[in-house]
């Protein structure tokens, strides 16, 4: 007996065994148990999930001698004839090699003539999306009102290029991926019939490689199953198939994440120096990422990862935050998809892995301005020790210098920027006179045999008169406050993440937004936002709702953060020419 693929040979022979689609199944028997039988049907899904199988066995249900039902006996001889594929009323025709009007035609023609034994004429029409315009425009009134005798199937793999016009006259089956589990299940059957052993690590990636198609899975386990002697394991198919192992994907993720980019480009190039392409290596450290992800979202499920969580290394799961991860996986991306215009391969590959032993450092944009705008409430709020630097004097006694003047800031930079430029500025001046000089006042106190105040006294009290006087709430406090309502309130939250300045004066809070519309859908949720200002600025402010527009506050915050600058750095702002203002 001539050899037989185990496709073809585990080709389901009836609704029971169509396996992964259940919806399909079930609806079918139904509709051919209770007579409601339609004309024509439409089956969509990926390929080698079991179109042209289902239609096969619906035509079987519907022709076997002992029927129509959902239980066809597979013995009588329409149900053998097709089996085998040569029934004269079931005709399987290929879209695809038979597009044109005048194949159209001469199944209208058909139609005409009745069943030759069985009874309904089926045609099953593969990959109907390939047809013409025409062709399908001229099978429009034979779909529409056919013979009583008469049942189209049609299986398509892509079902936006059939026309709206076709799919409106067919009852319509998506068929879906399986799941790797279940195919993972058939290969096992299968290599029991065979008597092959095979490891089940093998057979999941055998499941998982086929990415939910069956009929794929069964392609891929012939050809593991013809270069395994003693049986299928996932070492040799690793071997033989060129792929990279867990293991090794270990040893270079932990050299990545101790950032030894030395260590990584090495491991890399042992591996492609046994056979594998760089493509699979690409896939297969992308695919190591994506484990790493799902596993700091707490997803576990062997079936998901592909192993067990333990099998992937320690250091390398707590190696990288997710907003890492997803930056490697985006750079694996963009090679995979770049590197086939690549001059080297290799090149580039190495590129990448010199990029990904940094990426402990690299900071997402959005925690980029987190930092930022954290350093600069602190800033405002006058938390930072440069204050504390200025007022703090030297063991040593030394004589009283004037301080230096403050540099100029210019006057039409950016508030950022002038940021920026006082932050430097002082930093160079205790940078140029490291030993500050103590105050006036401590020397007026110690002149007069009074005790000095500590020396850190002006920063604490400075900070306390600032915390007591007008600020700006934090990004923090927004933040903390926005969070407290997002669950209950989530259109009040969205309200507020789109307002400017949050003011604090006294015991009123100015909150300023672009447009009075909003100001009116805030003003009457000012009870509940000033609950929830409680716990983070410790009382229950007077809520005032201001509404200005653009340019007026970016205006008012540069006059705010201007004068902020002014008040922290003790500087002066003065105009182009060295005007003071």
């Amino acid at each position: 007996m001539s050899y037989e693929v185990t496709a073809t040979r585990k080709r389901p022979q009836g609704f029971e065994t169509l396996v992964g689609q259940d919806f399909v199944v079930s609806t079918l028997s139904s509709a051919v148990s209770s007579g409601r039988i339609a004309h024509a049907y439409l089956f969509s899904g990926p390929r080698g999930v079991g179109k042209t199988s289902a239609a096969r066995l619906l035509a079987k249900a519907l022709n076997c001698e002992k029927g129509p039902t959902p239980a066809p006996c597979g013995e009588c001889s329409s149900c053998q004839e097709i089996s085998r594929g040569n029934s004269l009323d079931v005709i399987e025709i290929d879209g695809a090699s038979n597009t044109s009007v005048n194949d159209v035609r001469e199944i209208k023609d058909e139609v005409l003539f009745a069943p030759n034994s069985g009874r309904y004429k089926v045609y099953i029409i593969d990959e109907v999306h390939m047809l013409s315009n025409s062709a399908f425009n001229a099978l429009l009134k034979t779909i529409e009102e056919p013979p009583p005798y008469i049942v189209f199937i049609f299986a398509t793999t892509e079902i936006h290029k059939v026309p709206a016009t076709i799919r409106s006259r067919c009852q319509q089956f998506n068929f879906r991926l399986i799941q790797p589990e279940t195919i993972k299940n058939k290969l096992a059957e299968a290599a029991a019939e065979l008597q092959i052993e095979a490891e089940d690590e093998a057979l999941f990636w055998i499941a998982k490689e086929a990415t939910g198609s069956l009929r794929d899975a069964y392609t891929l386990f012939d050809q593991v199953a013809s270069f395994s002697d003693k049986g299928i394991t996932l070492e040799e198919i690793r071997q033989k198939l060129g792929l990279v192992g867990l293991e090794r994907i270990n040893g270079v993720a932990e050299a990545l994440a101790e950032e030894d980019a030395g260590k990584a480009i090495e491991l890399t190039e042992s591996v492609l120096a046994d056979g594998v392409a760089v493509e699979q290596f690409i896939i297969d450290l992308t695919e190591y990422f994506r484990n790493l992800l799902f596993i700091r979202h707490g997803i576990k499920k062997e079936a998901v990862l592909g192993y067990s969580p333990e099998r992937f290394s320690s250091k390398a799961r707590d190696a990288w935050s997710v907003s890492q991860m997803e930056t490697a996986i985006e750079l694996l991306f963009t090679l995979y998809r770049e590197i086939r215009y690549s001059l080297n391969q290799r090149f580039e590959l190495e590129l990448v892995m010199s990029r990904l032993a940094g990426m402990r450092s690299y900071l997402s944009p959005k925690e980029v301005l987190h930092q930022i705008g954290k350093l600069r409430s602190e800033l405002v709020e006058g938390k930072l020790p440069l204050g504390q630097q200025q007022v703090a004097g030297s063991d040593n006694d030394v004589p009283e210098t004037e301080p230096p003047r403050s540099p100029q800031i210019r006057e039409h930079a950016p508030p950022q920027e002038q940021v920026s430029q006082a932050a430097d500025q002082s930093v160079s001046q205790k940078a140029s006179n490291p030993v500050h000089e103590k105050s006036h006042s401590d020397s007026l106190s110690s002149e007069e045999g009074e005790e000095a105040p500590p020396k850190n006294s002006h920063a604490v009290v400075g900070q306390t008169e600032q915390a007591e006087g007008p600020r700006n709430l934090s990004q923090e406090e927004i933040q903390q406050t926005i969070d407290s309502l997002r669950k209950t309130k989530p259109a009040l939250v969205s309200a507020l993440e789109k307002a400017g300045t949050w003011h604090l004066e006294g015991e009123t809070l100015s909150i300023d937004f672009e447009n009075g519309f909003t100001v009116n859908f805030v003003r009457g949720e000012i009870p509940i936002l000033a609950d929830a200002l409680l716990p983070v600025i410790g009382f229950r402010p007077a809520v005032k709702l201001n509404a200005i527009s653009k340019e007026q506050q970016q205006e008012e915050n540069d006059d705010t953060e201007v004068r902020l600058v002014t008040e922290v750095f003790r500087g002066e702002v003065i105009g182009p020419k060295g005007e003071k203002k």
